[in-house]
């Protein structure tokens, strides 16, 4: 099924677009491959960025946009990917970088055009385990900027992944969590005088 991409803010894409017609920008951002590029570079798959703050004692997802993501494409090649941020004054540039997570987010988007439902792609970070996921959202109307993970919909984590968690494995949202949770949750201290 093909895949719902929602749109990005106009000002975040304008940012975007903005950075990459910048040859300053361009010339000192931290990415060789955007750098070495030649001809034109297209911004692409605006995809939200959501941030796993915390998972409730119910077991709720408690997420916040951070952001939006754009791959860049020089011809039908992603070199790079550009975010930008929200601040006081609007969307705005916030950086170009390069690294595995490029070629698994394609990879990943790929395999979600596979998927037999329709699905609004985005991302989300899990900072306490350092993990990003596609996040597959089942409604493919909903504001992308907006929203938890729900029941219905999956989690990919992107590579690399935690050590025992699967990359590139649709898990649905109930399957995964309750693993985030363990992980994520710190264990009690141990009791003074408690044997070891």
């Amino acid at each position: 099924m093909p895949l719902h991409v929602p749109e990005a803010p106009s000002p975040a894409l304008r940012s975007i677009l903005t950075a990459l017609g910048s040859p300053v920008a361009v010339r000192e951002a931290t990415t060789p491959a955007l750098r070495a590029a030649q001809g034109p570079l297209t911004p692409e798959l605006p995809l939200p960025v959501h941030v796993l703050d915390r998972i409730t004692g119910e077991g709720a997802p408690v997420t916040r946009l951070a952001g939006w993501r754009f791959l860049i494409f020089s011809g039908d090649r992603a070199l790079a990917a550009a975010e930008t941020r929200l601040t006081p004054d609007g969307w705005a540039f916030a950086h170009f970088f390069e690294g595995p997570y490029i070629a698994s987010t394609e990879r990943a988007l790929r395999q979600a055009e596979t998927l037999p439902q329709a699905y609004q792609p985005r991302l989300l970070s899990i900072p306490g385990l350092y993990m990003l996921t596609l996040w597959l959202h089942g409604d493919c109307e909903a504001d992308g900027s907006a929203g938890r993970p729900g029941a219905a919909d999956l989690l990919v984590p992107l590579a690399p992944a935690p050590p025992g968690i699967a990359a590139h494995r649709p898990h649905q949202v109930t399957e995964l969590l309750p693993l985030l949770t363990r992980r994520v949750t710190p264990a009690p201290p141990p009791l003074l005088g408690s044997p070891a």
